[in-house]
């Protein structure tokens, strides 16, 4: 639920965009969520400047084959979520874009603008997890972990992403529910050497000093923490309107943290905060 891609500058918290409650669909077999909303997100990746955009998102099911998007991120899930028990296995496909960096007008840090812009990165993978409903607090709230692997086939940062995530969400009510989430980002060398390393010309151009230990080796670059609720317009959330709004904080870690980009220009903490609306069918 909170696992999101960087749509323009950064990650978004797609998190406003949460499941159901597990009565909401309960007896439907297909259902289509759209939804729109804004967020304040940082500039890039590891920037103390933040800017507001839009988000578009969706979510639903197809004969109890769900799938989902998280930010630019399609997640499709190949195995029916229909048991009795609540138990649902998850396996399939994800495919992402990430803009970060990609155009100059949107980072505000002069000295990392003049690093020059990046790629589109195209990261094609797969994901597989597994959750539970009826965990805590009722019938209806769900716990569930996921892990997704993904890797750049577009020839920008050239290399992988793994995504451990877990999450959780309970409904209130008919009519509104909350979740949270804990995920992490596990990158390899040539993701570090892409978007945090800092070579002799891009020092020459920004001032920035040169910086070379993201990209020796894969690590984990940053954990995050995200809250989420919801709450419908039409009285129940199975059907019609909905607001929605959920925040996030990240922590940039390790050699990602120490890069001139982040520790110089920017910051390693980012927070982000969304509002939106959808509508259910």
């Amino acid at each position: 639920m909170f696992h999101c891609r960087y749509l323009a500058p950064g990650a978004i918290a797609a998190a406003f965009f949460l499941a159901h409650p597990a009565f909401a669909q309960e007896e439907e077999h297909s259902s289509l969520t759209m939804g729109v909303g804004i967020a304040a997100v940082p500039s890039y990746e590891g920037s103390d400047d933040y800017r507001v955009l839009p988000v578009p998102q969706f979510r639903g099911k197809i004969k109890d084959f769900a799938f989902w998007t998280r930010g630019t991120a399609l997640y499709v899930d190949a195995i029916p979520n229909g048991d009795p028990q609540g138990i649902d296995v998850e396996l399939g496909p994800v495919v992402a874009a990430r803009f970060d960096r990609s155009s100059r007008k949107n980072i505000k840090d002069d000295a990392v603008r003049l690093l020059g812009k990046r790629d589109i990165a195209v990261e094609v993978g797969g994901f597989v997890g597994i959750g539970k409903t009826g965990v805590i607090t009722s019938a209806y709230d769900n716990l569930s972990a996921r892990i997704a692997v993904t890797k750049d086939v577009a020839g920008a940062h050239g290399s992988y992403v793994v995504t451990p995530a877990i999450e959780y969400m309970t409904p209130l009510s008919r009519t509104a529910f909350v979740g949270l989430g804990v995920s992490a980002d596990y990158v390899g060398k040539k993701y570090g050497r892409y978007y945090y390393d800092v070579d002799a010309a891009g020092s020459a151009a920004s001032g920035l000093p040169v910086y070379g230990r993201a990209g020796d080796g894969a690590g984990f670059k940053k954990v995050n923490f995200s809250l989420a609720g919801g709450k419908s317009l039409s009285g129940d959330l199975r059907h019609g309107w909905a607001i929605f709004a959920a925040g996030s904080y990240s922590r940039i870690l390790g050699d990602y943290a120490d890069s001139p980009i982040v520790s110089i220009a920017g910051s390693k903490d980012q927070w982000i905060g969304a509002i939106g609306v959808g509508y259910t069918f």
